[in-house]
């Protein structure tokens, strides 16, 4: 099971090397981050996009794609990079695929491309995956980037991305706590009345493979000791040890995802679910070691997708 970024590293190392196909991959921190991926041999990228810019970028990075067989496809047009380099996820030349430098929404719009794209036909979800100092193990949270309001079902869905995440990192039962203000079902407040629902599906066999227990404060899903002077600790099914954080909605996750990074000691990745692919979508602002992590967790779910594991 793996506890730490550490662990899902070495997981990568037991595996295949997969293959990462990079959209407009003339950016300079992407292409850092690939190539000490590459380096560690957690995957080998295939580079779309100024392919005179992206040598560009790797000659300051004394990096000789030629010498280490990287492919690079010459596509200038952003748009056109997204999707030669999503076809190529979607034909299966590569494993799960990366944004670099382009939009965000030029990037979904490739994913979602009906032809070369991604679509499963389902909605999609971000799940971020976070190793904070003082615990022991993973914390995956969702969704705390992509969906705005979820509805009952999407937070269903969610929940079976996010389990699938959590099984590929080796977490067989992942503890689910459907998160609110409060831990007692309130009619006038909807958010318990459906973490309270998530819960009973659980119990009733419609959602598999994990515990859900909602609604639940985030003490009592993350503190042990909060959890057990709480009274009917007892009867609970989480008491402080939740794996997975499913948040109300983008402004909650959001809320503590910034909270976490701005004030805690922490190692994070992130994937988007939803995908035929596992699909990276990071931000400028993430360090390489967070676009390192997301390759590395989207190179062991890619491998659990496909019957590893």
């Amino acid at each position: 099971m793996s506890a730490s970024f550490d662990d899902i590293l070495q997981q990568v190392s037991e595996i295949p090397t997969k293959k990462l196909s990079v959209a407009a991959a003339q950016d300079l921190p992407v292409m850092e981050a690939v190539k000490e991926a590459f380096v560690r041999k957690i995957a080998v990228p295939i580079l779309t996009g100024d392919e005179a810019k992206i040598r560009e970028i790797a000659k300051s990075l004394d990096w000789d794609l030629d010498a280490d067989g990287i492919r690079v496809i010459n596509e200038p047009d952003v748009t056109e990079a997204s999707l030669k380099a999503v076809k190529l996820v979607h034909d299966g030349e590569a494993d799960m695929y990366m944004k670099g430098a382009l939009e965000s929404k030029t990037f979904l719009r490739s994913v979602l491309n009906k032809d070369v794209g991604l679509r499963t036909g389902k909605m999609l979800s971000h799940v971020c995956v976070f190793e904070i100092k003082g615990f022991k193990r993973l914390f995956f949270l969702t969704d705390v980037a992509f969906m705005p309001y979820p509805t009952l079902e999407d937070k269903e869905q969610i929940i079976n991305y996010t389990v699938k995440v959590c099984n590929a990192c080796g977490i067989e039962q992942p503890k689910v706590a459907a998160l609110a203000a409060v831990e007692i079902v309130n009619p006038k407040m909807p958010v318990t009345v459906e973490a309270d629902q998530l819960s009973k599906w659980q119990d009733e066999g419609r959602i598999q493979n994990c515990i859900v227990e909602g609604p639940l404060s985030m003490d009592l899903a993350i503190d042990p000791e909060a959890a057990k002077h709480k009274a009917g600790a007892e009867k609970r099914k989480i008491v402080g040890d939740a794996d997975v954080l499913l948040f109300p909605d983008i402004h909650a996750g959001n809320l503590v995802y910034k909270t976490i990074v701005h004030m805690t000691e922490f190692k994070n990745g992130c994937i988007l679910m939803g995908t035929k692919a596992p699909a990276i979508l990071t931000s400028r602002s993430d360090s390489k070691e967070t676009k390192i992590n997301s390759i590395a967790l989207a190179a062991v779910v890619a491998h659990h997708l496909n019957g590893g594991f």
